[in-house]
């Protein structure tokens, strides 16, 4: 059978591959490898991946690449972001390196406060030339799906303007405004609404009533929004998450409760930052609530991880948050795995805590940190991460009927992405079955 892509001949093929559901304990382990692999794509989905001899024996492509002495394996998928933003902070990383906290910057109007500053004043067009170099450098270094949060807008107009920019970069029309599109992105773009990131300074000491902002006008204007949006719209349908930093001196677990019931009553699926710094009962309220994730998780309790891992939600570690902060407290995802819950990794690019565009360099570190071998890691940042944005059964893996979102790797060995750090272990990356960036040929 003619297939309009045939990849072959790869050195190793992994395909992580979980039908159904999120890997766990030891499946963790699994990356499910093939060697001497390959891949038949039709229609920008996986018809059939095999050992090469097989699937060679029943497809030729119209289009053919060799993969000799090289890995394929999934797009990598970042399930926890906030790309959308103006400004930078690079003036408090001097502060932190002279001692003070993130919750110290934060008090004294920095932190998140500035950058909603900074991003209130931009356009949807700056907001657009902003974040699309990011996406350019994520996408180099293999993320071919990202989460994506707003949060820095912390009122109603400047929440969907975040919106708005996302949609934009997605290739959509601008609903409120009359921004043009630009070329799609080859990154595939999540929403998260995350209007509940902070309590912004005409709401200081005033938490509730911020609250009341943000349930009885941000989410009605949000759930409005999302409806006549491209992300809402046709086959390739997205959901919008509704999120929320359960936090000491942010939201406690009664506010978080208030936020995350109001969306699921408008149908945005839940995700939570929780334990960052304070464990508050975030991780409970996650599992309690059915939410889709339970992001940081630094600092939970072993009952609650036992509650997480009795649960469907997925467990999201943020170590380069950790490393940026120049902290030695990071998550216990060794003990996560252990206890069967299902967990991912994600960047949590932001202009703070986590100025991080990189998953290999977050497989490092959770490899090196939190003890997490190469599979796991890898695993982490595939088919566990499409299941906490609440894509699973589309991308993350390479199995027949999937997305075929796929990397070339410059190893053989797909353990490279996890033992290598500071360099860029991809040389091709394919989305929908064609080829958004080439290395090798220096182009993308």
């Amino acid at each position: 059978m003619k297939v309009d892509l045939l990849v072959h001949s790869g050195a190793q093929l992994v395909t992580c591959a979980s039908p159904d559901r999120p890997k766990r304990g030891r499946a963790m382990a699994d990356v499910g490898l093939i060697p001497d692999g390959a891949v038949a794509v039709e229609d920008g989905r996986i018809v059939a991946c095999g050992p090469t001899p097989e699937v060679r024996a029943d497809y030729s492509g119209r289009d053919t690449l060799d993969a000799s002495d090289r890995v394929i394996c999934p797009g990598l998928v970042d399930c926890h972001t906030h790309l959308v933003y103006a400004g930078d902070r690079v003036g408090e990383f001097d502060m932190r390196i002279r001692g003070a906290t993130y919750m110290e910057i934060l008090q004294a109007g920095g932190g998140i406060l500035s950058t909603v500053k900074a991003t209130r004043a931009a356009t949807v067009e700056q907001l657009v030339a902003a974040a699309r170099p990011r996406l350019d450098t994520m996408l180099a270094l293999g993320t071919t799906t990202a989460e994506v949060k707003t949060g820095y807008g912390l009122d109603t107009r400047s929440e969907l303007k975040m919106l708005e920019t996302m949609a934009v970069l997605a290739g959509g029309k601008g609903i409120l405004n009359a921004c043009s599109p630009p070329r799609e992105h080859p990154v595939e773009l999540v929403p998260t609404f995350l209007g509940a990131h902070a309590v912004p300074a005409e709401y200081q000491g005033r938490a509730d009533e911020y609250l009341d902002l943000v349930v009885e006008e941000m989410l009605p204007a949000v759930s409005a929004w999302y409806g006549g949006s491209p992300f809402a719209g046709g086959g390739g349908q997205m959901s919008l998450f509704c999120d929320v930093f359960c936090e000491e001196k942010v939201f406690d677990r009664f506010q978080s409760e208030r936020v995350l019931r109001a969306g699921l009553e408008r149908g945005l699926p839940a995700k939570i930052h929780a334990d960052e710094f304070c464990s508050l009962g975030g991780a409970a309220l996650a599992a309690e609530l059915g939410a889709v994730s339970a992001d940081h998780l630094d600092v939970t309790p072993a009952d609650e991880i036992a509650a997480l891992a009795a649960s469907d939600t997925v467990g999201v570690v943020l170590p380069a948050v950790n490393f940026n902060l120049g902290s030695a407290q990071f998550a216990n995802a060794r003990a996560m795995i252990d206890a069967g819950m299902a967990l991912s990794l994600a960047t949590d690019l932001n202009p703070g805590s986590a100025p991080c565009p990189s998953l290999p360099l977050v497989m490092a570190m959770a490899c090196r940190y939190q003890r997490l071998l190469p599979a796991e890691a890898l695993n982490a940042c595939t088919i566990n991460a499409a299941h906490a944005i609440g894509l699973g059964d589309r991308i993350g893996s390479i199995e027949v009927g999937k997305q075929a979102d796929m990397l070339i790797l410059n190893r053989a060995d797909y353990r490279h992405l996890a033992y290598q750090f500071g360099a860029v272990p991809v040389e091709r990356v394919m989305k929908r079955g064609r080829l958004v960036t080439d290395v090798a040929a220096g182009c993308q």
